[in-house]
């Protein structure tokens, strides 16, 4: 049996209390979960204002589906897939009109770049190879990594297999090895 953290333990228990419809259960689910939702979403959308609403969006399914979740350790995978599918539906809008995607694709992800007061050369390097991932590596990095989920859950929560995981985990790795090495 795995070990469970206590914010794990902490999370079950309020996921299970919210859906008997203890609505202050529910309301410190969402502030345990906002940012988490919001960092997953701006990681795929690499916009903070649509990462934003798609968190909001995806808050509204999370409450309307959380009676019909079963398993409270499910949660997080669950919660992760209905952003990632938030996220793909923005994103899909967004295609539709090139130019802005475009204008898009040019600004930078300052969240993983901008440099902290006494960041070490290895960790600006390193925000800067995160930023420059693409969306699905940073969103494998993000929730594998920062968010501890396993590559199944992952896998759930993108709504990939686990072998397109295993391989973005990998390239993203390779490119962030580069970048700490001093080859990119």
């Amino acid at each position: 049996m795995a070990f469970r953290t206590k914010q794990q333990l902490l999370d079950e228990y309020l996921v299970a209390s919210a859906r008997t419809g203890d609505r202050k259960a529910f309301d410190l689910l969402a502030r345990r979960w906002q940012g988490k939702l919001v960092a997953h979403a701006w990681r795929l959308t690499g916009d903070v204002d649509h990462a934003r609403e798609a968190a909001q969006e995806g808050w509204i399914e999370i409450v309307r589906g959380l009676g019909r979740l079963r398993d409270e350790r499910a949660f997080p995978a669950w919660a992760y897939q209905i952003v990632s599918r938030r996220c793909a539906r923005r994103i899909g809008g967004l295609q539709r009109d090139r130019a802005l995607v475009a204008a898009a694709a040019a600004e930078p992800v300052e969240a993983f770049i901008a440099p902290e007061e006494g960041d070490a050369p290895a960790m600006t390097r390193l925000r800067a190879g995160l930023a420059a991932l693409p969306p699905g590596q940073r969103a494998v990095i993000g929730l594998f990594y920062l968010e501890e989920l396993g590559v199944a859950d992952v896998a759930t929560a993108l709504n990939v297999p686990a072998g397109t995981v295993k391989t973005r985990l990998l390239h993203a790795r390779r490119k962030l090895r580069a970048v700490l090495e001093g080859e990119a």
